[in-house]
């Protein structure tokens, strides 16, 4: 399998080369990583492109305006520019330097890098969101439950608040090592059915494992194209998979797609929105797809009403129900 910081780098010159001539910015906290980050990119363009300086690393405005050490890759001085953001330590958001960028990359781990945020005008999300998303949950999957085990009973409480009844045929949709699935294969019962859907066959590897097959089937699959007919289920649990999803109207919009009228939606985390970002070494934004004022017109957009709002320091808690 050919370095992952390669496949990268040359999807990045297959969607930029196009563009040129181009200004590429590689910015990031880590400004030697970003220095060798822009060398491989720019190692990766065709040579038509290399008529171009491709290899210059000069300064570049830091986030506080000032000149700072970061890279700056110039494939030809131009009026369209490209900044890419490397995200360091898995952090989330880091100011604006990660907000005006059009590519933000989490490297955490440089020889690992995963495509996080893309602007569409360079790529349509069809391109690049799925596979990055395995790559970006792959190498988690083998110690993701020795990690956050002790979630179990809070997911437990969580899927209570889907009300299933037995017979039910219940989704967890980014089911990822199915630690939901217990909780839900109790809630419907013998005469009832649960579905695990992910799109890392690793996660489903972790989970059958565990023997979490033994309560629900396992179906590796993208959420924002679910294989089920319309109206399948009486309630989908998704646990920390929205903000994930490069559309999240869309994907608010499959979910409600694959549920009957007046089936629930809950969308889970066990730890509050303001205690994650805090983990995460970053501020809540007011432009996130859990906050409050977005959240709700996005699901009533997409068919359904919000019930229950619920972000507390120890869990979020969203429940939705399909309009008829």
């Amino acid at each position: 399998m050919p370095e992952r910081i390669s496949q990268v780098t040359a999807f990045l010159a297959e969607v930029l080369a196009p563009r040129a001539p181009l200004t590429v910015i590689v910015d990031g906290g880590d400004h030697g990583a970003a220095a060798q980050f822009a060398a491989r990119l720019a190692a990766a363009f065709p040579p038509s492109a290399r008529a171009w300086n491709v290899d210059a690393v000069l300064g570049l405005s830091g986030s506080s305006g000032g000149v700072s050490d970061s890279a700056l890759n110039v494939l030809e001085p131009a009026a369209d520019r490209v900044i890419v953001y490397l995200r360091a330590n898995g952090r989330g958001p880091a100011g604006e330097g990660e907000r005006r960028a059009q590519v933000v990359i989490d490297h955490q781990n440089p020889q690992w890098p995963v495509i996080r945020r893309m602007h569409p005008r360079l790529a349509d999300p069809e391109r690049w969101h799925l596979p990055e998303s395995q790559a970006f949950f792959a190498p988690k999957a083998a110690g993701w439950d020795e990690r956050f085990g002790d979630d179990l009973p809070a997911y437990a409480e969580a899927v209570a608040a889907a009300r299933l009844e037995p017979g039910d045929v219940a989704l967890d949709v980014g089911c990822g090592t199915g630690r939901a699935l217990e909780a839900l294969a109790s809630a419907v019962g013998p005469a009832g059915h649960v579905i695990g859907l992910d799109c890392t066959a690793d996660m489903l590897h972790e989970a059958r494992a565990k023997g979490r097959d033994k309560s629900a089937g396992l179906v590796q699959a993208d959420a924002r194209r679910l294989p089920l007919p319309a109206a399948a289920a009486h309630a989908v649990f998704a646990a920390g998979l929205l903000h994930h999803l490069p559309d999240h109207a869309a994907g608010l919009a499959e979910l409600a797609r694959v549920t009957r009228p007046g089936g629930r939606l809950v969308l889970f985390h066990p730890t509050g929105r303001a205690a994650l970002a805090a983990r995460h070494g970053r501020e809540l934004s007011p432009d996130e797809p859990l906050h409050e004022p977005n959240l709700r017109p996005a699901l009533t957009a997409a068919g359904w009403t919000l019930s229950t709002y619920d972000d507390a320091e120890d869990r979020f808690l969203a429940v939705a129900v399909r309009k008829p």
